[in-house]
């Protein structure tokens, strides 16, 4: 390993003393300039402010130590959560100069609990139409071959945590933009439950779709974010009140008589996935085995018949958001945007109603599934990141989406590195489970990281950085 550290690490080296948050912003300050202009993760990099914030963490955590352990911790906001005094683009020339008044609410936990923000990251534009290269600025690059795709739409984030650019970011989630990322980029990212984490201070694609969580490079880092990220906010209508917890304290629990069920099909089948990533989620069940977990096939309704209802609401309730201005001043959008969201103008009303019809029978048929196993596991992705320059604006509705099913039923999703393909390139496995078990999925997802060693390498361009394990 590189020597980058996780969060957990990290924390554990600053509360020791051996680690100062000064030296960790400024190292990852130094290394977002030397490898940054390759990888474009960054929108704008707020470097005085993350010093002035580290040496307050400092002088904080030396006069009443850690008040959590992300005191000190630089971290990444995907630009289309709100910072306050500083613009959320969304990655468009719409919203160059707007500034933010005030912090997303999952900013603010975050910050509350001492993280750091070091920038605002990329994304595709208004965290759909991507990549795009006919936007202000340049779409993320996949540190791991630069000539790949990162994912979307958290892509800054999926690439700033895998080149250690931040140990954290936020990213957000409405169709897999979370989780394919992490997929491609060899993270971890978790989707909460739906309503879990506001979105308030956090610009709309969908508001019956979109999720906010964390993205790090470990499940046990996801689950530190979460626990200053999750919370009720009456500011979020879709706000589900509960209080956030402590999600990583169960992550060693015994899972001897955990249900686990493969939903087979889904990529076996429905958007069928290469030999690697069929043999990693084998691993990965041999792993919950070993672990005392009972293993079995799941069927639910084929993916297509989730990914047509996700993207119908998707693509009209975001239509509502941009339906005005696309009409006035369709220049000052991507083409890529433009295009994708523009068809959210032939749906109907009715349309609309059947689709949440059908999302109602989905959901009903994923909780039955849920009344017999305790997780579901599917590919996060097919095979591993594509190159850049051959994914085409239409192309996340070529094939079903594997992610979007968690969407439409507002389950909690969690995708952690399970292996690698024939070029060298990260796989990513996705867990499921019931509403407000994230807790659970969180401790599934780190089991199957410390048995497969994924979090052993990181992507081969970068210095070792202090702190690391």
């Amino acid at each position: 390993m590189t020597g980058v550290p996780t969060i957990a690490a990290a924390a554990r080296a600053i509360a020791a003393g051996r680690l100062s948050p000064v030296d960790l912003v400024e190292e990852c300050l130094d290394r977002i300039a030397a490898l940054d202009d390759r990888l474009h993760s960054f929108i704008v990099v707020l470097a005085d402010a993350a010093r002035a914030a580290a040496r307050t963490a400092e002088a904080e955590i030396r006069a009443g130590g850690p008040k959590s352990p992300l005191h000190g911790i630089p971290i990444g906001l995907k630009d289309i959560f709100d910072l306050a005094g500083v613009a959320t683009t969304a990655h468009s020339r719409r919203l160059v100069g707007h500034i933010a008044r005030e912090d997303a609410a999952s900013v603010a936990g975050l910050r509350a609990a001492g993280a750091i923000p070091l920038g605002k990251l990329a994304t595709h534009e208004f965290a759909l139409g991507g990549p795009s290269f006919d936007l202000p600025f340049p779409p993320a690059r996949n540190p791991w071959d630069s000539a790949r795709f990162t994912g979307g739409s958290s892509s800054g984030s999926g690439a700033a945590i895998a080149a250690g650019l931040v140990l954290g970011a936020t990213g957000s989630d409405t169709g897999g933009s979370i989780r394919v990322p992490a997929a491609y980029c060899g993270l971890a990212g978790l989707k909460p439950t739906y309503g879990l984490v506001s979105r308030h201070g956090v610009f709309p694609l969908a508001w019956s779709l979109d999720h906010a969580g964390p993205m790090a490079w470990t499940a046990e880092d996801c689950a530190l974010m979460l626990s200053a990220m999750a919370g009720p906010d009456a500011r979020d209508p879709a706000s589900a009140g509960r209080p956030a917890e402590d999600y990583a304290a169960g992550l060693d629990r015994d899972l001897a008589g955990l249900r686990v069920g493969i939903v087979g099909h889904f990529h076996e089948r429905d958007n069928p996935a290469s030999p690697a990533m069929l043999a990693a989620i084998a691993d990965v069940a041999r792993v919950l085995e070993a672990r005392g977990a009972r293993v079995r096939p799941v069927t639910l309704s084929p993916l297509q018949d989730y990914v047509a209802c996700g993207h119908l609401i998707m693509l009209t309730e975001g239509f509502s958001v941009h339906r005005d201005m696309l009409a006035a001043r369709p220049e000052i959008y991507g083409e890529a945007f433009r295009e994708r969201m523009s068809m959210g103008a032939l749906f109907t009303s009715a349309d609309y109603l059947q689709a949440q019809r059908l999302r109602r029978a989905l959901c009903a048929e994923m909780a039955a599934a849920f009344a017999g196993v305790d997780i579901l596991v599917t590919a996060a992705a097919p095979f591993e990141a594509p190159p850049i320059d051959k994914v085409g604006k239409f192309a996340s509705y070529d094939v079903p989406a594997l992610a979007l099913p968690f969407n439409v039923t507002g389950a909690p999703a969690l995708v952690v590195r399970c292996g690698e393909g024939p070029a060298g390139l990260p796989l990513g496995v996705q867990f499921a489970a019931r509403p407000f078990e994230d807790g659970l999925l969180l401790a599934v997802g780190a089991a199957c990281e410390r048995e497969l060693g994924a979090r052993d390498r990181r992507p081969p361009l970068m210095p070792a950085m202090a702190g690391g394990e």
